[in-house]
C-alpha cells in the first residue's frame, strides 16, 4: 500500500504556527472571561455587603452554599462575606498578572514567527450573560 501522506517538515507548517497563535489567543481570551466573571461577582458581594451593613446584626437572613439555602444571622454571614470579597479581589489580581504574561507571551510568538493581524471586520464585542449566583442572601 502506498501511503499518500506529505513528510512532516523539521519546523513547525504554517498551519501549526497559527494553530499554535489561534491557542494562545483562546486562552488569553478565557483568562479576560473568568476576570470578567469575577468581577461581576465581587459587585454583587459589594451591594450585599453595603446593604447588610445597616441591618440589624441579629436579623436573620438566608445564604445560598452550595445549592443549600441556609439560615444565618446577618453577623455570620457579613464576615463571611467580606472574606469572600478580599479572596475575589486576590483572585482578580492574580489572573490579571496572568493576562499581561499571556499578551507578552502571544507577542513573542508572533515576533518569533513574523504573524501578521489582520483587521477584523467584526470586532463587536461578545455580549455576556450573567449566571445567577450561587451565593445569593435573604434577609428577612
Amino acid at each position: 500500500m502506498a501511503s499518500t501522506a506529505k513528510p512532516i517538515p523539521k519546523g513547525k507548517s504554517h498551519e501549526q504556527i497559527i494553530g499554535g497563535f489561534q491557542d494562545l489567543r483562546q486562552q488569553q481570551r478565557a483568562i479576560a472571561s473568568k476576570i470578567s466573571e469575577v468581577e461581576m461577582d465581587l459587585k454583587e458581594h459589594e451591594l450585599v455587603i453595603e446593604n447588610l451593613s445597616d441591618v440589624d446584626p441579629a436579623k436573620k437572613c438566608f445564604r445560598m452554599l452550595g445549592g443549600v439555602l441556609v439560615e444565618r444571622t446577618v453577623k455570620e454571614v457579613l464576615p463571611a462575606l467580606i472574606n469572600n470579597k478580599q479572596q475575589m479581589a486576590k483572585l482578580i489580581e492574580t489572573l490579571t498578572k496572568q493576562l499581561e504574561t499571556k499578551g507578552t507571551e502571544i507577542n513573542k510568538y508572533r515576533e518569533t514567527h513574523n504573524l501578521k493581524i489582520r483587521e477584523e471586520n467584526s470586532s463587536e464585542p461578545e455580549k455576556q450573560e450573567s449566571k445567577a449566583g450561587t451565593t445569593g442572601v435573604l434577609v428577612s
